[in-house]
């Protein structure tokens, strides 16, 4: 009895066999429909219980998904209904989601002929990391006249694992690595490298600095040739993750720090193909990940694995427990690219003793996020007082944001300032141009 699910059809066939009954009453000529109603809804009823139970075989169902899903990206899942009986049965697919991603069921109907297989196709965007497991599949037969419906229950007890966008970390991997990179938002950066070692000559491209064209193997080749040198390789790249409070804040159902926890894994990727070596430090009111520099192979897989399980706390950072940390962990010049957040002077004034000290010994890269619903506020056109001292207050604190990084840029400590989902991009340039210019 549980398997049974009564369909709309039965409740409209059943309420007109009411009606009919209670018309009996007011015309005792039609009482008789009221029998044969019922008993023709009776009839129905065991013609399509015998189709479901005995002459239908329930549908075979499999899903196939990756191991790994990747935060914040369409990942494919596919679904497989096959029908092992010998008669044409109709299919309804409810796709149970992980509660905690709060993503609402998908449905699909389909009808399979005798033995056909039907594969369907959907994306599923997971907005948080770590492990879930898919909530119940539920599978509706339904019968030929369509007044019942045998419900099948497909439990799903492997886990499935949410990690940083490891599909945005291959396709800035192309992209960085492709031959025409100016569409993608990525600039072609050129770097003589400080050693000045001869690497080849090649074609010229657009973004190559006129100084390092090779005017005699030019006019051989009768098209633009340029010098291309060796960049500095080995150098140490830290990527440190504020995990405070303030990295709660959401643009496009992701926080900041999952935003940060990308690009992170981004950025390493492009490093380690750099032959750079690339570590880890992660904090808020405490110490969390510490992940010294390398290039080894599986520099990657311990970073992604680190990042996995990061979540944000609800305390304020503390910065000069990083600035002593890292002072005691970090030995030579390295790049340390720190992902947080100040939103007002307030609070960048009370850590910059600290990003100073962390400035001296090592090239400090402050990355600050834009808000993007303060930047919302500011360009609406005000129709009445209230929206327009919004207006104002936005806009002032959108200033704020921007005087706080040239602040920062005045000091000497490199600055990003950026949109969330305009992050990656942003640190990659960033890393290339400090590369070229020979910073490190």
């Amino acid at each position: 009895m549980r398997q049974i699910s009564l369909n709309n059809r039965f409740f409209f066939g059943f309420g007109v066999a009411i009606m009919i009954t209670a018309l009996g009453y007011v015309a005792p000529t039609i009482i008789w429909l009221s029998a044969i109603s019922f008993f023709g809804l009776g009839l129905l009823l065991l013609v399509d219980l015998l189709f479901l139970f005995v002459v239908v075989k329930p549908v075979k169902y499999v899903k196939h998904y990756q191991e790994k899903l990747s935060l914040g990206d369409q990942n494919p899942i596919k679904i497989s209904l096959t029908n092992v009986g010998k008669v044409r049965i109709w299919v309804t697919v409810n796709e149970g989601f992980p509660i905690d991603m709060q993503a609402r069921n998908t449905h699909y109907d389909a009808s399979l002929n005798p033995f056909e297989s039907l594969e369907i196709t959907y994306d599923y965007i997971p907005k948080k990391r770590g492990v879930y497991g898919f909530t119940d599949t539920y599978i509706f037969t339904k019968s030929i006249f369509g007044l019942l419906a045998r419900r099948t229950i497909i439990p799903h007890q492997a886990p499935i694992h949410v990690y940083p966008s490891i599909l945005q970390m291959k396709r800035f991997e192309q992209m960085l690595f492709q031959q025409n990179k100016l569409q993608t938002g990525i600039r072609r950066v050129r770097k003589i490298g400080m050693s000045r070692e001869f690497e080849q000559i090649r074609n010229y491209v657009p973004g190559d600095e006129i100084k390092s064209i090779n005017w005699k193997a030019t006019s051989r080749k009768n098209e633009l040739m340029v010098n291309q040198y060796q960049e500095e390789k080995s150098q140490n790249v830290y990527c440190i993750i504020d995990k405070g409070r303030i990295m709660q804040m959401e643009s496009l159902n992701l926080s900041m720090l999952d935003y940060a926890i990308n690009s992170t894994l981004v950025l390493s990727n492009i490093c380690l193909h750099k032959s750079d070596k690339i570590g880890l430090f992660t904090f808020s009111d405490k110490l969390g990940t510490t992940l010294p520099a390398s290039n080894k192979r599986n520099q990657l897989k311990k970073i992604l694995d680190q990042l996995y399980a990061q979540k944000t706390t609800f305390q304020d950072s503390n910065f000069e427990l990083l600035q002593q940390h890292i002072s005691d962990k970090v030995r030579t010049r390295s790049l340390l690219l720190l992902f947080t957040n100040f939103e007002n002077p307030f609070t960048l004034q009370r850590s910059l003793p600290y990003l100073l000290q962390l400035k001296k010994r090592n090239l400090l890269v402050v990355v600050l996020f834009r808000n993007e619903e303060l930047e919302h506020f500011s360009s609406l056109k005000p129709d009445n007082q209230r929206h327009f001292y919004q207006g104002v207050l936005a806009s002032k604190m959108i200033i704020e944001k921007e005087k706080m990084a040239k602040q920062l840029n005045a000091m000497g400590i490199q600055t990003i300032l950026t949109k969330p989902e305009e992050l990656s991009t942003a640190v990659i340039n960033k890393y290339l141009h400090l590369k070229a210019k020979g910073l490190l």
